[in-house]
């Protein structure tokens, strides 16, 4: 009979949707849509306005054979001009349904957040459409000195409305102040949520940073409003250094199974091989 540890590891490996191991090149090793790196750029002259490129820019984005929390990692050596970002796209690749829906995140990353990064913002992932306070669920180091982690789980925005700012009382974010990461250390970071796009005062998130829930999100309205065409999953927006093991599932973790992703960073691996 299967323990315990076993049957867990069997429920996540098979909530996952899509994985990204980054042992061997920048694509991902499983995942109901298009695997391929594809890059976004601003519009050289329309505001608001996007430029789309399949692949991406090796001089920036390259695996780090043997470097990973297990295997292989994404290195990020630079920025991106023209605020340019690399991304999966989102169709296929996560559970989002009108209507209520629920998922997770979590990878492994591998920086300084305060000395290393050089832009004001950095968000190892931001999943969105129209951006990251209008139906944004992500995770950035933010401009403080030092830095502070966040998590935010930010609704769409009707037409004409405004979104809401980051600095106000009612901001659905959760922080880690003065986060302190450094080089060289890995850190398992996960986004999880629950009753998404219902419609209802009932959304739930939570953010866990090694194993550890920092804090949650809950009793809000809170709902993405995606157009899957044009929603994506983006990864290392502004971001230098490591990550690794990045993956989204198809429902909520729950707390053993996330201590188990991070107690067992081998515990994907293999999937989509």
């Amino acid at each position: 009979m299967a323990g315990a540890s076993e049957v867990d590891t069997a429920a996540v490996r098979k909530a996952v949707m899509f994985y990204a191991s980054f042992d061997d090149a920048v694509h991902a090793d499983l995942g109901g849509g298009e695997l391929a790196v594809r890059t976004r750029f601003n519009h050289p002259t329309e505001a608001g306005q996007f430029v789309f490129e399949q692949g991406f820019d090796a001089k920036v984005f390259r695996i780090a054979r043997g470097r990973g929390v297990q295997g292989g990692a994404l290195e990020v050596v630079d920025v991106l001009p023209n605020n340019g970002r690399i991304f999966f796209p989102a169709r296929g690749n996560i559970a989002f349904k009108k209507g209520g829906w629920s998922g997770a995140v979590s990878m492994w990353v591998n920086t300084d957040p305060t000395v290393l990064i050089k832009s004001r913002f950095c968000d190892p992932v931001q999943i969105t459409q129209k951006g990251a306070n209008n139906g944004g669920i992500w995770f950035d180091f933010n401009d403080a000195k030092p830095r502070d982690m966040r998590m935010g789980f930010f609704p769409a925005v009707p037409a004409g409305q405004p979104t809401i700012k980051e600095e106000a009382p009612n901001a659905p974010l959760i922080r880690v102040p003065r986060v302190g990461f450094k080089a060289g250390e890995w850190h398992h970071v996960v986004l999880n949520w629950k009753n998404c796009d219902t419609g209802q005062a009932d959304a739930h998130a939570t953010f866990y940073v090694d194993g550890l829930l920092i804090g949650d999100i809950k009793e809000r309205d809170i709902g993405m409003d995606w157009d899957m065409d044009k929603a994506g999953i983006y990864v290392a927006v502004n971001y230098i250094g490591l990550l690794d093991e990045f993956a989204v599932f198809n429902r909520s973790l729950t707390t053993s199974e996330i201590a188990l992703l991070h107690r067992q960073p081998t515990a994907l691996g293999g999937l989509g091989k």
